[in-house]
C-alpha cells in the first residue's frame, strides 16, 4: 500500500494549526473573564450591537412619530419611560434607532479609513526613501488640522448626510492608521526574517502579503477597536453643531442639538442622549484597552 507523504503531512499541518487557533481562541475567552473592566466593554458593545439589528423590533413608538399632545412629556409619564421631546417623539425609541447610526456610522469609517491607512502606512513604511518623504509630510501637514474642524470644513463642502459623514471621517482619521501602521512596518523590515526574504530573492508582494501584512493584524485590530469611540463622539459633535446626519433622522448628535433650547425646562431632551453616547464610548475605550493590553507583546512583556 502506498502512502502520499506530502498529502499526509499536509493534513496533519492542517489539524496542528486548527488545534493552535482554537487554543488562542480559548486563551483570549480567558483572559476576557479574568478582566472585569474588558467584559463591560464586551457586554455593552454585544448590547449595543443587539439593539442595533433588532432595534426596529423593539422600539415601543414610532421614533419618527410626532404627537403634538405629548410633547416634552416627562420621563415615566403617559407610557413614555425616558420622556417626549418637543414634537412628542418618543425619546427611548429615538435613542435605540440612534444607535444603530451610530454603529454603521463607528465601523464603515474604520473600515474605509483603516484600509486606506494601511495601505499608505506599508507603502510608507517599507519603501522609505522619498516615497516615505512624500507620503509622511501629507500625514504631518493633515495632522496639523484639529480633527473636528477638518471634518466640519470637508463636511461644509460635501454637503451633510449619513454618507457625507462617513466620508469626512474617514478622510480625517485615515492619518493615524498610516502613522501607526509605518512604524510597525519600519521595525518589521529589519527583523531576520524579513532580511531572509530580501537576500533569497522574494518578490516585494509576496513579502507584503505573505510576511508583513499578516504581522499587522494586532496593531489593526487594536487601533480600529480604539478609533470607533473617537469616531462615534466625533460624529455626535459634528451632528449637534449641524453640520452631519440631519433631522428627522435620530442620530445622538441631532437629538442633542434639538434639545439644547430646552435644556433648562426638559433636562431629558440632552441628558439620555449623552448618557447613550457616554456610555458607548466608554464601552468601546474599555475593551479596546483590554485588547490592547492582551495582545500587545510589548505590554506582556514578551
Amino acid at each position: 500500500m502506498t502512502v502520499n507523504v506530502p498529502k499526509v503531512l499536509h493534513d496533519q499541518n492542517k489539524v496542528h494549526l486548527k488545534s493552535i487557533k482554537q487554543s488562542a481562541i480559548s486563551t483570549l475567552f480567558s483572559s476576557l473573564m479574568r478582566s472585569w473592566t474588558g467584559m463591560i466593554g464586551f457586554l455593552i458593545i454585544i448590547f449595543l450591537l443587539l439593539i442595533s439589528i433588532f432595534g426596529q423590533l423593539i422600539t415601543p413608538y414610532d421614533p419618527l412619530y410626532a404627537d403634538f399632545s405629548k410633547k416634552l412629556t416627562p420621563p415615566m409619564t403617559d407610557g413614555h419611560f425616558l420622556g417626549t421631546d418637543q414634537l412628542g417623539r418618543d425619546i427611548l425609541s429615538r435613542i435605540i434607532m440612534g444607535a444603530r447610526i451610530s454603529v454603521i456610522i463607528g465601523i464603515t469609517t474604520v473600515l474605509i479609513a483603516g484600509t486606506f491607512g494601511t495601505i499608505i502606512g506599508i507603502i510608507s513604511g517599507y519603501f522609505r526613501g522619498w516615497i516615505d518623504a512624500i507620503l509622511m509630510r501629507i500625514v504631518d501637514v493633515q495632522l496639523s488640522f484639529p480633527f473636528i474642524l477638518l471634518v466640519l470644513v470637508i463636511n461644509a463642502i460635501i454637503g451633510s448626510g449619513l454618507r457625507n459623514i462617513i466620508i469626512s471621517l474617514a478622510i480625517g482619521g485615515w492619518v493615524i492608521f498610516a502613522r501607526v501602521i509605518r512604524s510597525e512596518v519600519l521595525a518589521l523590515r529589519e527583523k531576520e526574517f524579513i532580511t531572509a526574504c530580501i537576500a533569497t530573492g522574494v518578490s516585494r508582494v509576496e513579502i507584503l502579503f505573505k510576511h508583513i501584512l499578516p504581522n499587522l493584524f494586532t496593531p489593526i485590530i487594536i487601533l480600529s477597536s480604539l478609533q470607533i469611540a473617537t469616531y462615534i463622539i466625533a460624529e455626535a459633535s459634528v451632528s449637534f453643531l449641524g453640520f452631519g446626519v440631519q433631522p428627522p433622522e435620530p442620530a445622538w448628535g441631532n437629538m442633542l442639538n434639538e434639545g439644547k433650547d430646552y435644556i433648562f425646562s426638559s433636562w431629558w431632551l440632552i441628558t439620555f442622549p449623552g448618557i447613550a453616547i457616554m456610555i458607548t464610548a466608554l464601552g468601546v475605550n474599555l475593551f479596546g484597552d483590554w485588547l490592547r493590553d492582551t495582545l500587545d507583546p510589548e505590554l506582556k512583556g514578551e
